[in-house]
This record gives structure tokens, C-alpha cells and sequence, in this order.
């Protein structure tokens, strides 16, 4: 018989907290990572600061003009192997194709791995994790309040109750919640473009760079 996801949970940080290993250049220390370029007019309202859990809608394209350093240490946690998912998973790796970044990929093969997979991506010290796959919200909101020090970008879902470490990009065809909620009645798999999705990333990372976190960005604007 699994565990129960809390019992997970708790066994995933005390392993996080004992020991992770530290053979590569991610576990030097360094600086907090800035942003290259700045947000462009539109992005959002520059006379006010969105509030905890809020939502903005940036002009399209607004976010085009920031860009992560190329020492940027991202990882993609990701699961499911359906449409939607997939299209997430591709942006992400040409997102960081694009800017020449080393992505590092971890792969959760159900919902009973989901805690452990975001406790390894969380020992592997990265500036962000990047969440694909409606599988890893529930998980997401049962650890990320525990480890406000790390950040998290959630493409095409979101917490239902997010702390002001993640960060969510979302659409009126997406809106996966957790929690019991689901997704919305206007869930749409086929919304998940090419385009929408390498929107999605690029518009998360340019907030999260910009210190506009546990917000959520809506893209319907981008049509």
C-alpha cells in the first residue's frame, strides 16, 4: 500500500533538510538572479502593486523585452503525457533553447511521485521551478508553502491559494486549480497552442525575474 501524499510529504522535506548532494556548479551559492531588459507598457498598472493572489493581464507582448541571464538556473518539473502537456513541455524546452539556458528536466511518472519529484527539483537549488501538468498541482500546493524561499512558475494552471512564491500563467481554456475544483467548464485542451504556451513561459519568467510573484498572468488578451 503508498503512503498517503502528506506522509510523502513530510518524508520528501526531512530528506530535502538532511542532505542533497552537491556535485554540481548549481550548489555554489550565488547572487539573487535579476532580470536583463525590463517590462514594457502594459504589463501592468506601474501606479499599483497587484495584490496576494491577484490577477493581471498584461498587454501582449509587454513581456518580450526581459530576459533570464544565461546563468539562470531553471528546472522543468513535469507530468502527464497528454496534449496539453506536451505543448507546455515543448515551449519550456524552446523557451530555454532560445536563451541559451541550461535547462534541467524531471519527469514525474504519477500522482505518488509528484512530491518527490518537486523535493528533487527543489534539492537541486534552482532559481525557478517551471511546473507543466494538471498531475503536480495538488502536490505544489501541499509543499510549496512550506519553502518560500524557492520560487515556482506554474504554465497553464494554478493554485487555488497560492503563497507568494508561485507564480501561475493561465487562460480562459486552461484554469486547472486542484484541490477538488478541477479544471474550469471552459477547459479547452485545444488552447494550448504552439503560441499561447511559448507566451505562457516567457510571461511567467519575465514576472518572476520582475519580483511579480504569486500572482496569476491571464493571456486572453494574447488572442
Amino acid at each position: 500500500m503508498r503512503p498517503p501524499l502528506r506522509a510523502v510529504a513530510v518524508l520528501a522535506a526531512a530528506a530535502l533538510v538532511t542532505g542533497c548532494s552537491s556535485g554540481d556548479d548549481w550548489s555554489e551559492p550565488r547572487p539573487r538572479p535579476t532580470a536583463v531588459g525590463s517590462l514594457g507598457p502594459g504589463f501592468v498598472d506601474p501606479s499599483t502593486t497587484p495584490a496576494p493572489e491577484g490577477t493581471i493581464r498584461p498587454r501582449p507582448d509587454s513581456w518580450t523585452g526581459v530576459h533570464p541571464a544565461r546563468d539562470y538556473r531553471v528546472v522543468l518539473l513535469t507530468a502527464g503525457d497528454d496534449q496539453p502537456t506536451k505543448a507546455l513541455v515543448t515551449a519550456v524546452e524552446g523557451w530555454a533553447d532560445d536563451e541559451h539556458l541550461d535547462l534541467r528536466k524531471i519527469v514525474a511518472g504519477n500522482a505518488h511521485d509528484a512530491v518527490p519529484s518537486i523535493t528533487k527539483a527543489m534539492g537541486m537549488h534552482p532559481d525557478l521551478i517551471v511546473s507543466a501538468g494538471n498531475d503536480l498541482i495538488d502536490a505544489l500546493a501541499l509543499v510549496t508553502p512550506s519553502h518560500l524561499e524557492q520560487q515556482f512558475l506554474v504554465v497553464g494552471a494554478e493554485l487555488a491559494e497560492p503563497t507568494h512564491n508561485v507564480t501561475s500563467v493561465d487562460w480562459s481554456g486552461a484554469s486547472f486549480r486542484g484541490e477538488g475544483l478541477g479544471a474550469s467548464s471552459t477547459y479547452d485542451p485545444g488552447s494550448f497552442t504552439a503560441e499561447r504556451c511559448a507566451a505562457a513561459i516567457r510571461a511567467g519568467v519575465a514576472a518572476v525575474l520582475s519580483d511579480l510573484t504569486g500572482i496569476v498572468i491571464w493571456l486572453d488578451q494574447t488572442e
